[in-house]
């Protein structure tokens, strides 16, 4: 073969490789077009939204319904206060649930919507009162870290042990505590 013709093939498969990455690079930043059409506005607020980023996928039974569109911080609240933008094809009642989940064990987080029961929709400008922060890995170890430090003083003399249970039980309980739970345990008279 020509030297010419060697560079073009060289020229061609470089812009091919060139073009790929672009590709790449705009279906991981979430930049492709999708099919979600007109969408009307609500707003969730987080106290915790971990690496949740604009344009994050809004998911409901694992169907993208829209785009996270805005984050900001209210200085009054201090929490996140999150934009959704849902496709008018979906409807959801008022008493959604929004929760941040993340897509594997080190994916990207995206925002889940549960439908409830009530019969009021949500429409443009409501507010998705019923949220659940993001699950936070450093948390999580030194939750478990701290879970492990507290079974070692288990094993102290009898005398102090009933002490640092009772004072363990309590900081466990304070540690595990979530909004969803004074929802699903029931009311004991």
């Amino acid at each position: 073969m020509e030297r010419t013709t060697i560079d073009l093939w060289v020229g061609i498969f470089v812009a091919l490789g060139v073009a790929a990455l672009l590709g790449l690079a705009m279906k991981v930043g979430n930049l492709t077009t999708s099919n979600i059409g007109i969408t009307y506005t609500v707003t969730a607020n987080f106290e915790n939204i971990g690496g949740l980023k604009p344009r994050a996928p809004v998911k409901s039974a694992g169907v993208v319904v829209g785009r996270v569109g805005d984050i900001k911080f209210d200085t009054e609240t201090f929490e996140a206060v999150v934009s959704l933008n849902v496709d008018k094809r979906y409807n959801f009642p008022k008493d959604t649930f929004a929760n941040i989940y993340t897509a594997g064990l080190l994916g990207e987080q995206y925002i889940g919507l549960e439908a409830g029961g009530d019969e009021a929709m949500l429409k443009n400008g409501d507010k998705i009162t019923q949220t659940q922060d993001a699950v936070v890995l450093e948390k999580m170890i030194s939750q478990f870290l701290y879970n492990k430090a507290s079974e070692s003083t288990n094993d102290a003399p009898a005398a102090t042990k009933s002490d640092s249970a009772s004072s363990t039980k309590a900081a466990d309980d304070a540690l595990t505590a979530s909004p969803l739970d004074a929802i699903s345990k029931p009311v004991t008279p």
